[in-house]
């Protein structure tokens, strides 16, 4: 197969696995680990992943004016990313953090006209609008069942988790032209393990690890292997042949694979809410992402 297949394949293992991953992550939190406790055993366990599995990569050296570089993504990829993201799903449900998700291709749209002058059609911008007005309308109404605490504070939560998430595939790009993945990610994961611990200390020193069922155990297993450490190598091998944007279009999968695992277990329920809103979303993406496809 050619290297755009296996980045495809890569872009939609990785949708796969953050769309289980909902309900997975879901199932830990709050009750055997809290939000911030978790996401440091996870970056935890992911650092020392990364390190080990660089010794088998290139020897490269990395040039010191991109450690800079390096921080933004290790803050928008790892410490705002991650804190906002459990934090929000601590609050709502796996089926609205995943609809809010799918705005990260309309936030990196967006970015890219910004940052680096891509002009927009109008098209595309009442894309983004539209997009952005099922968001603000999940955030506002969406009700979940279960134990989702405070539904509006935890969507507006995964919402700041995809502008961060928008930032870091612009932010990486740059340095995966430049440099072989296992050479940076190793570093991106050191720096957001030193943002992130003041976070999570505490309650990753609470965490009662002997009176955690073995499926739990499991379950932050597969977070910490499969949806950190696998899903950012995927990404990494997917950003060397796509677009920022081609990425981001994968994550419109979420919420589909996200809806069918969640329902499938009745960890959730579909709602008019949430119907309208991802219909509003995925009416939005559509028009911003149209033409995607003729340009990688």
């Amino acid at each position: 197969m050619s290297k755009r297949t296996w980045a495809l394949i890569a872009a939609m293992m990785v949708s796969i696995i953050y769309g289980v991953s909902f309900t997975i992550a879901k199932d830990v939190m709050p009750v055997y680990v809290k939000p911030y406790g978790f996401i440091l055993v996870r970056v935890i366990g992911a650092t020392i992943l990364f390190w080990a599995v660089s010794f088998f990569g290139p020897k490269e050296k990395i040039q010191l004016n991109d450690f800079p570089r390096i921080i933004a993504a290790a803050f928008f990829g790892v410490a705002l990313n991650m804190l906002t993201f459990f934090k929000g799903l601590n609050y709502t449900s796996p089926i609205s953090a995943a609809v809010i998700m799918v705005t990260t291709p309309i936030i990196v749209m967006i970015l890219s006209a910004i940052l680096i002058r891509e002009k927009m059609k109008v098209r595309k911008i009442i894309g983004i609008l539209i997009g952005l007005l099922g968001t603000g309308f999940l955030i506002l109404y969406g009700k979940s069942i279960g134990n989702a605490t405070n539904a509006s504070l935890g969507n507006l939560l995964v919402f700041i988790n995809a502008v961060s998430y928008a930032f870091y595939l612009i932010i990486v790009k740059k340095l995966m032209d430049k440099y072989n993945a296992f050479t940076f990610v190793k570093w991106i994961y050191t720096f957001g393990l030193l943002m992130v611990l003041p976070f999570g200390f505490k309650e990753c020193q609470e965490i009662q690890w002997q009176t955690i069922p073995t499926h739990i155990l499991w379950e932050i297993v597969f977070v910490v292997v499969f949806t950190t450490f696998l899903t950012y190598l995927f990404n990494l091998v997917s950003m060397r042949e796509l677009k920022p944007t081609t990425v981001a279009v994968f994550i419109y999968l979420q919420p589909l694979f996200a809806t069918i695992f969640a329902i499938g277990l009745g960890k959730d329920e579909l709602t008019l809410v949430k119907i309208i809103s991802a219909v509003l979303i995925f009416l939005g993406v559509y028009l911003v992402t149209q033409k995607v496809k003729t340009n990688s």
